[in-house]
């Protein structure tokens, strides 16, 4: 079939196909940047937080409502400590000052030298007098986990000055001084200036998310320091069970810590899944509405390519039926429609592609987002020149089976 018959009919009615060629390449351009997005968040809320087997973590924070000395809120610390550890299933327990993912808690500047104006990094402080590798399951890479000896009481109230000793995650080690090498004896410091306390790198975990989890390297940030801290009436405990046992054990381990005091206690429990299920609540919302107005911009072109061409098929009607009376074929007139819907979609996914590279770019610059990959755009096009073909194809299919005399009766 010749391409210019064609063109030539598309130049005498450019309105429709003008129309059609626009909605082609504004839904191209839509889709292949909302389904890009909602792959990288989808990829982001996927992330592995360093903590092993989630769904089998849970935390418990008992807050007292009476005012405890230092020495009296370390006996009640260690003493709820103790009673989480008698339940049954319960395979390891760590007090800790926060948890990836709940978006509470605290975070400090380290930097490589003294001399540095500013930190070099901002990462999650995470302090716990217990084996958070154990607990959690972290990698250890390099080094060794804090002893015994190095763990220290320290009442918050008093004084601010933490033990030297302290275990990062690899992401850290490498923003401190980037360019490899062993981590272990690194120069590191808390906070900068003259007054910036040195600190020593006994160990590097392959992983641990801050409690933001931010998107990057920054949301891998994080130091671990042995300490007790008292201070504020609060004990969060961090509890690993057995697998499947989890849910049993929170119940009971609540009953347990309330036992193991007179004193009015405050808990509040939540599991690892239900940090990571409210940390990317809103992600999940964003995924959801972008598949649904993708959804929504497919079924809105199918229906004007299939509008449109049910237009040309009626104005048509008188040229179909010479036509069919000169002889030409059903699948003569069938591959006339498609070749022309394909020819007017060719050029809507041509300028998609390219309005989608410009907003991807506009992405990019104001909101960080990732650059779009050479697939999306290629899986775009081809989605429309099907959606095209399978849209027109009714319409061309009643075209191809109008008879000669219908067509050419007067009406």
């Amino acid at each position: 079939m010749e391409i210019r018959p064609i063109l030539s009919a598309l130049m005498r009615s450019k309105t429709g196909a003008i129309l059609v060629a626009v909605q082609v390449a504004l839904s191209l351009a839509i889709l292949v940047n909302a389904l890009h997005i909602v792959n990288v968040r989808q990829e982001v809320a996927a992330r592995p937080s360093g903590v092993a087997a989630e769904s089998e973590v849970f935390h418990l924070l008992a807050r007292n409502l009476r005012p405890l000395g230092h020495n009296e809120e370390l006996a009640l610390q260690k003493r709820l400590a103790a009673a989480a550890r008698a339940v049954p299933g319960v395979v390891s327990v760590a007090q800790v000052s926060q948890v990836p993912l709940s978006r509470s808690g605290s975070n400090s500047g380290f930097a490589a030298s003294r001399k540095q104006e500013n930190s070099s990094a901002t990462a999650a402080v995470y302090i716990t007098p217990d084996s958070l590798i154990k607990t959690w399951g972290l990698k250890l890479l390099e080094g060794r986990d804090f002893t015994p000896a190095e763990i220290v009481e320290i009442d918050q109230n008093v004084t601010e000055e933490f033990p030297p000793q302290v275990i990062v995650t690899r992401a850290m080690a490498e923003k401190i001084h980037p360019g490899g090498g062993s981590a272990l004896g690194m120069p590191l410091f808390l906070g900068t200036g003259e007054g910036a306390q040195q600190l020593q790198v006994v160990g590097v975990v392959e992983r641990l998310q801050s409690q933001g989890a931010e998107v990057g390297d920054k949301g891998e940030y994080s130091v671990l320091f042995p300490v007790r801290l008292t201070g504020d009436g609060d004990t969060l405990l961090t509890i690993r069970t057995e697998a499947g046992q989890r849910d049993r054990v929170m119940k009971e381990a609540e009953q347990a810590i309330r036992a193991a005091t007179p004193d009015k206690l405050i808990l509040r429990i939540r599991s690892l899944d239900d940090d990571r299920n409210t940390r990317y609540r809103a992600d999940r919302a964003l995924s959801w509405m972008l598949i649904a107005v993708s959804t929504l911009l497919l079924l809105v072109t199918a229906s004007g390519i299939v509008g449109i061409a049910s237009l040309w098929v009626t104005q048509r009607r008188k040229q179909i039926g010479v036509r069919r009376a000169l002889g030409a074929r059903r699948i003569d007139i069938l591959r006339y429609f498609l070749t022309e819907n394909f020819m007017i979609t060719s050029v809507g996914v041509a300028c998609g592609v390219l309005l989608a590279l410009g907003l991807n770019q506009l992405l990019v610059s104001q909101l960080e987002m990732a650059r779009l990959p050479p697939g999306y755009l290629l899986a775009g096009a081809l989605v429309f020149w099907l959606l095209g073909v399978a849209a027109v194809y009714g319409p061309a299919w009643r075209a191809a089976s109008i008879s000669p005399a219908t067509a050419t009766r007067s009406t």
